[in-house]
């Protein structure tokens, strides 16, 4: 039974779990592209890459040890392997967003044959990663210069469907209100399998929660949603038919665990952590094309 496996992640779940850049880092490389200013530092063994904002300060946008390259940095990117808990083959993949690349490349050495394709918004953003992050396209990953939207559009249209998708297509602080509305997630679900799964990284917090998740809800029904404590951020695990139980997570977890512990992800733990409680005001608007005021709620 195909399964797709789909991973949105939204700006503010990033920015909460970032680490601030200190100021005694070491900057090794810096440029100004069409779309910001990208910043590549290092400190105490760890090499971070970060988009120049003005909010709250600078914030680390995707981060690697330099003496650990594979062992996931961030709770987010960690949490987000919990769809493997529905979709532990995925053989084709879709990444929206690539930052330093971590979670393509971690997917690529779990599933060697598996066809990745990567979709950034900005070039210089694929050369950084290659340059200083390990990121490296391969006979399997192909990495495309485009807008996601676009990008899924008319891989919906020409029909084509994928068994994992990613998308972390965020930049600092800025979230792309045209990526987190009801449309959107039709559109993603186009690119969908009857069975499908989708997992997205996204708010915890904030007045986003309650519009963003009675979203998902309209598209997608019931979900689970998926926190641990001491982060910003929760993982939503939806499908496209009934979401499976709680203990048929299980298995798959036992299966995967000893794989996935070398990048830090403790896959043990995450079923009793998923629940499909609402905790969200069920009143609130539904974020579409003509009201997205994203940025504004964050």
């Amino acid at each position: 039974m195909a399964l797709v496996l789909i991973f949105l992640v939204s700006a503010a779940g990033l920015v909460s779990l970032k680490s601030v850049v200190e100021a005694q880092s070491e900057e090794i490389h810096r440029e100004r592209s069409q779309y910001s200013e990208i910043i590549v530092t290092e400190q105490d063994g760890r090499r971070c890459m970060r988009f120049d904002v003005r909010r709250h300060g600078n914030l680390n946008q995707s981060c690697y040890l330099l003496n650990d390259p594979d062992r996931l940095v961030f709770d987010y990117t960690q949490m987000s392997f919990a769809g493997l808990l529905v979709n532990p083959q995925p053989e084709r993949i879709l990444v929206a967003g690539l930052g330093g690349g971590s979670i393509p490349t971690v997917m690529n050495e779990l599933f060697p044959q598996a066809h990745i394709d990567v979709v950034e918004l900005d070039p210089a953003v694929i050369r950084v990663a290659e340059e200083y992050f390990g990121f490296e396209s391969n006979g399997n990953i192909h990495a495309h210069a485009a807008d996601a939207r676009v990008f899924i559009k008319r891989a919906g249209l020409r029909g084509e469907r994928y068994d994992y998708v990613v998308l972390d297509a965020f930049g600092g602080e800025y979230i792309p209100e045209h990526l987190m509305t009801r449309e959107f997630l039709q559109e993603v679900k186009q690119v969908m399998s009857d069975d499908a799964v989708l997992v997205a990284n996204t708010f915890s917090s904030s007045e986003l929660y309650d519009h963003e998740s009675v979203t998902y809800r309209d598209v997608f029904g019931t979900f689970f949603n998926f926190r641990r404590a001491g982060t910003g951020n929760r993982i939503i695990v939806a499908t496209s038919g009934p979401l499976p139980s709680r203990g048929d997570l299980r298995q798959p977890a036992r299966d995967l665990h000893e794989r996935l512990a070398d990048y830090g992800v403790t896959l043990l733990e995450y079923p009793s952590r998923m629940s499909t409680r609402t905790d969200w005001n069920t009143e609130a608007r539904v974020l579409t094309d003509q009201y997205s005021p994203v940025n504004l709620l964050d």
